[in-house]
This record gives structure tokens, sequence and C-alpha cells, in this order.
């Protein structure tokens, strides 16, 4: 079973969880409170989403700042949410549209690049591809 699957059954009991023990310790009242407890969690997460998409929308799409330091900051499990916040932009689509595994590029202004492969939108590997002629250009 993959990790998106036992998350999201988590998520779901948990929450269940949440509004068993409302009810048990405080009667409809706590059902009440604890719904609003969910709804409020919810809310914060999708504002969290627009932030995260709202400031993507003003950067050209695959640009990140630095490459090597986005591949320096990743590892495995992140998600694409949260490789979209690191970047501040939305990557590049390489692979063909709704079919899994993703893959996404975000290319700094010295050509090199981060290739990211998303899988159930978790962050499965990563790769850094540096253009030769830079780093012919960098050395001593």
């Amino acid at each position: 079973m993959n990790y998106l699957r036992v998350q999201t059954i988590a998520v779901r009991v948990g929450a269940v969880a949440l509004l068993v023990m409302g009810y048990h310790w405080y009667g409809w009242p706590g059902v009440a409170g604890a719904a609003g407890a969910l709804v409020m969690w919810m809310l914060l997460q999708f504002t969290r989403m627009l932030q995260v998409l709202r400031r993507a929308a003003n950067r050209p799409k695959g640009h990140v700042d630095s490459s090597v330091m986005l591949n320096a900051r990743l590892h495995p499990g992140v998600s694409l949410m949260q490789v979209v916040a690191l970047t501040r932009s939305l990557g590049e689509l390489r692979s063909p549209a709704n079919e899994q595994p993703e893959v996404f590029r975000w290319t700094d202004t010295g050509q090199s690049f981060v290739e990211c492969e998303f899988l159930g939108g978790k962050l499965i590997s990563w790769r850094l591809d540096r253009p030769t002629q830079a780093l012919a250009d960098t050395a001593p």
C-alpha cells in the first residue's frame, strides 16, 4: 500500500475519532466543536494552497532562482505543493498529461535544471542537470 493511500485513510480515521471523542466527552456540543475544528483545519489547508498558487502565478512557469539550492532542499516524500512553495513557480510538465508518475522540470537562469518525478503527488526521485559549459566557465 502506498504512502498516499495510508495518509488518506489516517486522516479519515482521525476525523471520525475526533468526532466520536467529542460525542463521548461532551455529547452533541462536542460533535459540533469537533466538526468546527475539522472545518477550520480544511480552511487553513485551502488558504495555504491558494497562497502558494498565487505566488506561483506571478512567476514564469518552470523557473527557479537556483536549481542547485532546490536540489539540496528536496527529499523523498515531499508533496508537489511543497515543491511549488519552495520554487514559487509551477513546474514545466515533462510527462504526458494525467499519467503517473508525473515529471516536472524547474530551470534556472544558467540553464541548470532539476527534474522531479512525482507519484500520487509525492516526490519519489529527482535529478540535477548542470550544463557542462557552465561548469567549465566557473573552473579556476
